[in-house]
């Protein structure tokens, strides 16, 4: 790519930005979103959860440390495409194997630097979530707002069978102790490498595994993963949640995952006006009282008026930005999940403790 190759940045409501392309050269459309987070751009390109959204990195510099094999939440960089105020081509860090650029051309990945991102955040955060398109190839508004017509809106848009694995894997550490059947909506490595290092043999199953294949690995308990898209529309995933929880084996769901839990018991989903993306959200955990500070990444949350009129689920933990729901547990099942990222990667380690609580369970169930 040659330096300073002009691209433009188009939002829905017809606001452009103009500045220098990165990554390939090449247009790409999706939802444009923004993350506050201050590192770990490597773990939040590669999150399956950012599958068609064009993301807005607020911290000033990015690309500077390059990236890393060990670095990576999935195989590929998932981002529709990014935006970022700053974009080093080159890298400092010692233990850095190659550049941002560099894997963003094998990804595919389209992109667009040198604007500013605070007025575009202000933006984003005054008008909500909107479409947006980027291109390197072609600078005329007009024909870029008819492309941008065709990009479909994530309220009602189902991704995670593009990124649900096809097939099931195992993945475990030396003489685990427990079988937890994870349902892929879309799952990060560190997931599954916390389930682990805390003695798991996990068993990773595509989205559309019936229920009499996952008993089949008799586990001990059910996992289910963070995802991409609207989970009000995945119908078939809430129905197989449904079937799992009546195993009444302990379940923990990530994100998505907490999502469909909530769907399938009765819950309701909504779309929020500016979703939540960072690693510095504080969390209550209404049980003990004390504070979290979090990792996430959503733009879906469980509807609060919905929780009221349910009996046997109960609200864990509160957003404290915003009040809305980050928890919730069945009172007659050990079954609980929350909206944000235990796992982190990148991220803070407060909310660690959620995998330990769902392994006690796993321990109790067995007894």
């Amino acid at each position: 790519m040659k330096k300073n190759h002009p691209a433009v940045l188009l939002l829905e409501d017809g606001t452009f930005f103009e500045g220098l392309a990165i990554g390939k050269i090449g247009t790409t459309g999706g939802e444009i979103a923004f993350n506050t987070g201050m590192t770990g751009y490597q773990e939040v390109f590669t999150d399956p959860s950012y599958l068609g959204q064009i993301l807005i990195m607020t911290t000033s510099h990015i690309g500077n440390y390059g990236v890393h094999k060990e670095e990576i939440e999935s195989e590929s960089i998932k981002i529709a495409g990014l935006v970022t105020k700053k974009f080093s081509q080159g890298f400092s860090r010692p233990s850095g194997e190659s550049s941002l650029q560099e894997l963003m051309e094998i990804s595919e990945t389209v992109g667009i630097s040198d604007i500013d991102t605070r007025s575009l955040v202000r933006h984003i955060r005054n008008k909500g979530a909107m479409n947006a398109i980027i291109s390197s190839e072609e600078t005329d508004i007009k024909k870029l707002s008819l492309k941008l017509k065709e990009i479909p809106s994530m309220a009602g848009l189902e991704l995670s069978s593009r990124v649900s694995t096809k097939k099931a894997y195992d993945f475990s550490l030396d003489n685990p102790l427990y079988k937890v059947a994870l349902l892929d909506l879309g799952v990060k490595k560190n997931i599954i490498r916390c389930l682990a290092e805390r003695g798991c043999h996990v068993r990773v199953f595509p989205m559309n595994t019936s229920i009499s294949e996952l008993e089949a690995f008799k586990p001990d308990g059910y996992m289910l993963s963070n995802g991409p898209g609207d989970p009000s529309v995945m119908n078939s995933s809430v129905e197989l949640v449904k079937e799992i929880v009546a195993t009444k084996k302990p379940i923990f769901g990530i994100c998505l995952g907490h999502q469909i839990l909530g769907l399938s018991q009765g819950l309701k989903t909504e779309k929020m006006f500016n979703g939540h993306r960072g690693i510095n959200h504080p969390i209550k955990n209404l049980k003990t009282g004390k504070g979290e500070i979090t990792s996430q990444n959503h733009g879906f949350v469980i509807s609060k008026e919905s929780i009221a009129t349910q009996t046997n689920i109960k609200v864990t933990h509160m957003h404290l930005n915003d009040d809305t729901i980050a928890g919730i547990e069945l009172t007659d099942k050990p079954v609980f999940s929350v909206q944000y990222h235990p796992e982190a990667s990148a991220g803070p380690h407060d909310s660690r403790y959620l995998f330990d609580q769902f392994i006690e369970n796993i321990a109790s169930s067995k007894n």
